[in-house]
């Protein structure tokens, strides 16, 4: 999860003569950029794309949905990370579309404010940024997750270029690992696939953690992690793998050597564009076995 840790240590990277410095991931994240960072698949389909507004519980949540112009397909929900719905998210949301899936791309912010909730080009790293998402964040919980899932499935179950015979499947980067895991156990009857990039909070002490649900999901799982939460918590990824088999759900657990936390997103400070496309290329792999 995004703490003090990971942005000394992101800092630590940004200062260590990489290749990608400061002012050209500066320029890169204005804009344009993005799209460069994320190659299009050979047979990507066409698509179409709009700003929907889904009904929950607690009002109206401004989300961002995109699938094949062609056809019914099974449908995914991703959740981004702490900085929320913004454009490398619409590009990440937008290549999966492409690879012929109909994904929502949601702001688990909507309570507070629509989206994007921090300008363009806007790093975790600025203190000012930090004190903008941080309340946002800590004003979602275990509940609100549970309650925000199940509308945002339905919303997909009423969709015309969703497929109501296949699976849904979910995503989500950093706070969004666990809400995946929390929408596989809300809608245990339709997620069949979930995925957490260097998801944070998947294993605590607490009595309402994530991996304590894992029994009444039915869903094959991905867990990306990044080396340095794997330092830092080097036992969680030892219960994911004890708790998915004895549930007997294949789950597929890895620490990306060299990636840090928020590698995935192509507008990250500490984005790993190798480790983020083999990430990608599982991703990809398991949607295709799980939600066939």
């Amino acid at each position: 999860m995004c703490d003090e840790r990971t942005i000394k240590e992101s800092n630590e990277h940004l200062n260590s003569g990489n290749d990608l410095t400061r002012r050209e991931f500066g320029a890169l994240s204005a804009g344009a950029g993005l799209a460069m960072l994320l190659p299009r698949a050979a047979d990507a389909q066409d698509v179409t794309e709009q700003d929907v507004e889904v009904q929950t519980p607690d009002g109206v949540a401004d989300c961002y949905f995109v699938h094949p112009s062609a056809g019914t397909h099974a449908g995914v929900v991703i959740w981004p990370d702490i900085l929320g719905l913004r454009p490398a998210f619409r590009q990440m949301g937008r290549r999966l579309a492409e690879s012929g899936y109909s994904v929502l791309v949601v702001n688990p912010f909507y309570r507070s404010a629509r989206a994007p909730v921090v300008a363009e080009g806007a790093s975790f790293q600025d203190e000012a940024v930090r004190n903008t998402v941080f309340p946002m964040a800590q004003a979602l919980n275990a509940e609100t997750h549970v309650t925000d899932a199940r509308a945002f499935v339905d919303f997909l179950d009423t969709q015309a270029a969703v497929d109501p015979e296949r699976k849904i499947g979910t995503t989500g980067y950093c706070m969004g690992g666990p809400i995946t895991m929390r929408t596989a156990w809300a809608r245990a009857d339709r997620i069949g696939a979930g995925a957490s990039f260097h998801g944070g909070g998947l294993v605590t002490d607490q009595s309402n953690s994530p991996h304590l649900l894992v029994a009444e999901m039915d869903a094959h799982y991905l867990f990306a992690i990044a080396e340095n939460d794997d330092m830092n918590d080097p036992e969680a990824k030892n219960v994911l793998r004890e708790t998915f088999a004895s549930a007997g759900l294949p789950a597929e657990i890895e620490v990306y050597e060299g990636a840090l936390h928020g590698w995935c997103p192509p507008d990250s400070a500490v984005y790993n564009e190798a480790q983020a496309e083999r990430a990608w290329s599982r991703l990809l792999a398991l949607f295709e076995t799980a939600l066939a």
